[in-house]
């Protein structure tokens, strides 16, 4: 009787959790909800061993279930960038998507202090690791970049059109790229992104928040933020996977904190027709000179200053498998913004709190430390 009473005494403080954290939609997630005692269990106890990623959030483990299974813990710090309102919005928006190029959400833990998402374990690191790692392992080969770029485009189309929601992920970056055990992409991190309704175009806010360089130039400057905000990031992304270029290197300028210069270099090469200047030096292979070539142009296209001129990400999975499609001419990159935005920019100005200069402000996100996930 003693333990049928701590069941049922300790199933109503679970659904009490739910409720007062999700509302009315915590009903939904009782599934997904974790003991603590066994997500110690399989971490041991969060020891170091079983340590594999660390970065602004907080710190992410290697776990065994009793099944066997292997699962990334991801334990939110006290002081973490990603406070409550963000780990609520991961639990309430993954839970819902599934895709293979989506990292799977497989529950979560909120008791007293602790916040944690238990995810899906993947073997591979970062894309981070592979394109900028100081100790890299192993030089991707186009054929594995190439994979990646479209494995990336398909999981953010079906963000955009494909899934029951319309999601904009507002923090695209190689760190938030993992890599399964044969090198598909896996888009992780939903802790910033934002849903916005199926017939709607775009979103603004008073907090921006993201990772500068792979942040739009509208979104910086104004807080809009739209499918094109990702367009613009995939494009950044994209680059750096062909030319093995960090957009934050080579900063020397105010310009060049948005946008390093990567994008300045790539424009230059493009307009110059000095495309192997732009190409990564390990890159080699031979018959592979057309498709590199069109995925310059995409991430070209992708990174324009006009929102409206940046194809969606439909058109890009169009450009990438039909060889035989004529891309249009892709106008400079955006370094600033530009005129066409600023209608937007006075819709904005006009909801800002009367007197409060300081809009907003950014997010400069830590970079992950490269270690395996």
């Amino acid at each position: 009787f003693g333990f049928c009473y701590w069941k049922i005494k300790k199933s109503k403080t679970y659904k009490e959790i739910l409720k007062k954290n999700f509302g009315s939609e915590g009903a939904t997630l009782e599934s997904l909800q974790f003991n603590l005692a066994t997500i110690e269990a399989a971490t041991d106890k969060f020891s170091i061993e079983n340590r594999i990623g660390k970065g602004g959030f907080g710190e992410v483990y290697m776990g065994i279930l009793p099944d066997g299974c292997k699962i990334a813990v991801k334990r939110l710090s006290e002081n973490s960038s990603q406070g409550l309102l963000e780990f609520k919005n991961e639990v309430l928006l993954i839970a819902r998507l599934q895709h293979r190029n989506l990292v799977a959400l497989l529950g979560f833990c909120l008791k007293d202090q602790e916040k944690i998402l238990i995810y899906e374990y993947v073997p591979n690191k970062s894309l981070d690791y592979f394109l900028f790692g100081s100790q890299k392992s192993r030089v991707l080969n186009w054929l594995e970049r190439y994979k990646i770029i479209e494995g990336i485009a398909r999981g953010i189309l079906y963000l955009h059109e494909h899934s029951r929601l319309k999601v904009i992920h507002r923090d695209l970056k190689p760190s938030n790229i993992l890599l399964d055990d044969e090198m598909n992409p896996k888009i992780s991190d939903f802790g910033m992104a934002r849903m916005v309704g199926i017939n709607e175009t775009r979103g603004n806010t008073n907090r921006i928040v993201g990772t500068l360089g792979y942040m739009s130039p509208e979104y910086i400057k104004f807080g809009l933020f739209s499918e094109k905000s990702d367009v613009y990031s995939f494009g950044v992304i994209v680059l750096e996977i062909i030319s093995g270029k960090n957009i934050h290197s080579q900063c020397e300028s105010h310009e060049s904190q948005y946008t390093g210069r990567l994008l300045s270099d790539a424009w230059k090469h493009w307009r110059d027709e000095r495309l192997t200047a732009i190409l990564d030096s390990n890159l080699t292979e031979a018959g592979s000179h057309g498709e590199i070539i069109k995925c310059i142009h995409i991430g070209l296209l992708c990174v324009q200053g006009n929102p409206g001129a940046r194809p969606s990400m439909n058109k890009v999975i169009q450009y990438l498998n039909n060889d035989s499609m004529q891309l249009p001419i892709p106008q400079e990159p955006a370094f600033f913004i530009h005129s066409q935005m600023e209608p937007a920019a006075t819709s904005r100005e006009m909801e800002a709190p009367p007197g409060n200069h300081n809009q907003y402000s950014i997010n400069k996100m830590s970079e992950s430390i490269i270690s395996p996930r």
